[in-house]
């Protein structure tokens, strides 16, 4: 019953006491009896021409012992309402106050767990390791293939700035090929790994890494790969140097060049060819013999 209806019935009640018979005073208490008890906010604060708790209690010492009767039932049926709507609030309030008790302050609370193996690595990447990075390698159930993982997610990270978690998913894949390459735990197996780690580590071998994590370089064809493979151009290049000097060291002590018109260029087809000798391997081997075309320039050898 809203404040409006009540407000209505009151009045109508007052006037009714006031001028009517006590039959319609009954009826009217009767009606309000039957209605859904107000709110102690309407009994206290409602209209002060009404004052629906009053006019109602007042009755209750009326000479109509009717009258008097429904009265006591109502103010009854009322204060019961408002007493167990007092309760309901008491004890939300309680409950909330309980849960503030239990709810823990932001700094008791539990850190977030960490996002680091998700996230770019922040620190120096010329010395990331995997005791550095605080990487679990325990993923196999056996401590050297374990271990390699460990060698190999310190040489993938090195210089990198992928995450722990990029990094150690590329070193489990790298292990488990050349696990199934080398057929288990071997000597081949792990003397690949630490191959794999050395030329990843290298300074100007760089690319190499990139290839890897990139997968433009697959774990299988990764473990695979030569040690001339492996190498960066600028190894290569280095060797194809000291090859030539070698080279040209075995050709000290040759003799000096004489010119056969036996010997034909495979090039220009001319027989105009200086050659000259030389003892490049052991001395029970037959000599090497060097040869330069006089006319195109073209140089080979045999033996």
């Amino acid at each position: 019953m809203d404040d409006q209806e009540l407000t209505r019935r009151i009045r109508l009640l007052t006037k009714a006491v006031a001028s009517e018979p006590a039959s319609v005073v009954i009826e009217i208490l009767e009606e309000l009896k039957k209605e859904k008890a107000p709110t102690e906010e309407q009994l206290r604060v409602g209209a002060p021409s009404t004052k629906a708790g009053v006019a109602v209690g007042k009755l209750r010492s009326h000479q109509d012992k009717n009258i008097a009767r429904i009265a006591g039932e109502i103010v009854s049926k009322w204060r019961k309402n408002v007493d167990a709507a007092k309760d309901a609030k008491k004890r939300k309030l309680e409950q909330q106050q309980q849960q503030q008790t239990n709810t823990p302050t932001p700094k008791d609370s539990p850190a977030p767990p960490s996002s680091a193996y998700n996230t770019p690595y922040q620190g120096d990447p010329e010395k990331r390791h995997f005791k550095v990075d605080n990487v679990d390698i325990s993923r196999t159930g056996n401590k050297v293939r374990d271990g390699c993982i460990g060698v190999l997610y310190n040489g993938l990270a090195y210089r990198r700035t992928e995450s722990i978690e990029e990094i150690l998913q590329k070193a489990m894949e790298v292990e488990a090929a050349a696990f199934e390459v080398y057929k288990g735990d071997t000597p081949e197996y792990r003397s690949k790994i630490r191959g794999l780690m050395t030329s990843l580590k290298r300074k100007d071998n760089a690319e190499l890494g990139d290839r890897v994590m990139k997968g433009e370089i697959t774990p299988h064809q990764f473990v695979k790969m030569t040690e001339k493979e492996l190498a960066s151009e600028a190894q290569r290049l280095r060797d194809a140097q000291l090859e030539r000097e070698n080279m040209l060291k075995a050709q000290v002590p040759m003799a000096q060049k004489s010119i056969s018109d036996s010997l034909q260029c495979s090039k220009c087809k001319q027989k105009k060819v200086s050659y000259s000798q030389a003892q490049t391997r052991s001395a029970d081997e037959p000599m090497t013999t060097f040869c330069e075309c006089t006319v195109c320039g073209h140089r080979w050898k045999f033996s």
